[in-house]
């Protein structure tokens, strides 16, 4: 890592916020077997497994977004399906190997751009028409992202086996 580490304020602040909510979806996932990380364990298609592959899905496509807008997001195809679930080949390993790879790649943009720049956002049902998003915005939308799927694994974790992240 570079100077991520010497960062000080807002970025310093963003960066230990995202790392605090993957650090607690990490912890959900911790000790599992394959088997257990693809386990639906509740009526919902998600596993620990498919949330690990889907959060680092989209920080990966939002930082595409914050480097090159949405033309940038959206030159990926997306799985809108498959992502929530472990695929034939998927180990929790590598699933969480990934996550490691774009959160370090997420930790350098944080350090160096410009936080204000904003692009406007992708055409969707989901997005007012017309508005734009400031870097800054993106990375709060991303720690929301974390947070709300680390409440997830909580809940798919205690259902396997009884263990508990957050209470």
């Amino acid at each position: 890592m570079t100077n991520t580490q010497q960062l000080t304020g807002e970025r310093a602040d963003l960066l230990e916020s995202l790392r605090r909510q993957r650090g607690f979806l990490l912890h959900t996932v911790d000790g599992l077997t394959d088997e257990q990380a693809a386990t639906r364990s509740t009526v919902s298609e998600l596993c620990l497994g498919g949330l690990i592959k889907h959060v680092a899905t989209v920080e990966h496509r939002w930082m595409l977004f914050a480097t090159g807008g949405a033309d940038a997001m959206e030159r990926e195809p997306i799985d809108w399906v498959g992502q929530f679930r472990m695929s034939p080949g998927d180990t929790l390993a590598g699933l969480v190997e990934r996550f490691h790879q774009v959160a370090a790649h997420t930790d350098e943009l944080v350090a160096t751009l410009d936080l204000d720049t904003a692009h406007p956002l992708p055409q969707a049902p989901w997005f007012e028409p017309g508005a734009s998003w400031t870097v800054r915005r993106v990375m709060l939308h991303v720690i929301a992202e974390v947070s709300q799927h680390a409440g997830h694994a909580d809940i798919l974790r205690e259902s396997i086996d009884g263990a508990r992240t957050m209470g």
